[in-house]
């Protein structure tokens, strides 16, 4: 499998997204399902195929993290090959950073317990989202974690709309930043958002870097380079 690159897992082949679902079969695991992707070279690969080593990787490392800083933490679950460059398994890894870092941040959670909930609920949530549904994973992330600390359902009142309030903050952030997806782009800047959020309505402090800066564009060929403010410089202003 190419785990170096944002395309094919099978063969390395770029991929194609199509604007209506069709059939596909799962080059890995065999399952049929409807997709809106496959390589040029006709592969697919499920989701679930696509981020069980990461999500395995996630959870098994923020279990144990100690530190304070959602940013440190994403960068190094990042930084493993079980993470590809772009895939689902970000939409566990934004919400498990920020979740690990607010726990030990002083945040009032069970972190073993907060974890297994966030992965149950980030499971459900598909790839593409941020082109096909018109949210992006990384928002819905961060609005999982706040909402299991919150304690938002949907018959609650204020941590109900304090939760939408959050995601509706990340995704004009996304939205000012542009396309095409990048899950890095997107991730840094929903626990960016997220973190100063959950300082200002739930008094908890996490430490964050004075900026972000991305190490991971080369194996991106939609990046946005200079116009995505965690490029490495010069930077966009």
């Amino acid at each position: 499998m190419s785990a170096g690159l944002a395309v094919c897992l099978v063969c390395g082949e770029p991929l194609d997204y199509f604007k209506e679902a069709q059939e596909v079969t799962c080059r890995l695991c065999g399952k049929k399902e409807t997709g809106h992707s496959i390589c040029t070279a006709g592969h697919y690969v499920c989701d679930a195929c696509h981020r069980a080593g990461g999500v395995a990787w996630i959870m098994g490392y923020c279990t144990t993290c100690t530190s304070k800083n959602p940013v440190e933490i994403a960068q190094a679950l990042m930084a493993d090959k079980a993470v590809f460059p772009n895939g689902p398994e970000h939409h566990t890894l934004v919400g498990a950073a920020l979740m690990t870092a607010y726990a030990n941040a002083g945040g009032d959670v069970d972190l073993e317990k907060g974890l297994a909930e966030l992965r149950k609920r980030s499971l459900q949530v598909p790839g593409g989202t941020c082109g096909f549904w018109g949210t992006c994973g990384a928002a819905t992330s961060a609005g999982q974690f706040y909402s299991i600390v919150a304690g938002s359902t949907p018959m609650t009142r204020d941590p109900w709309a304090r939760t939408q309030r959050l995601t509706s903050l990340i995704l004009g952030r996304l939205a000012d930043l542009g396309g095409p997806r990048c899950c890095k782009r997107t991730g840094f800047s929903a626990i960016e958002v997220t973190a100063a959020y959950v300082g200002e309505t739930l008094g908890v402090q996490m430490e964050m870097p004075e900026h972000i800066t991305c190490t991971h564009y080369p194996r991106n060929k939609e990046c946005l380079r200079t116009a995505c403010p965690y490029f490495p410089g010069p930077f966009p202003s």
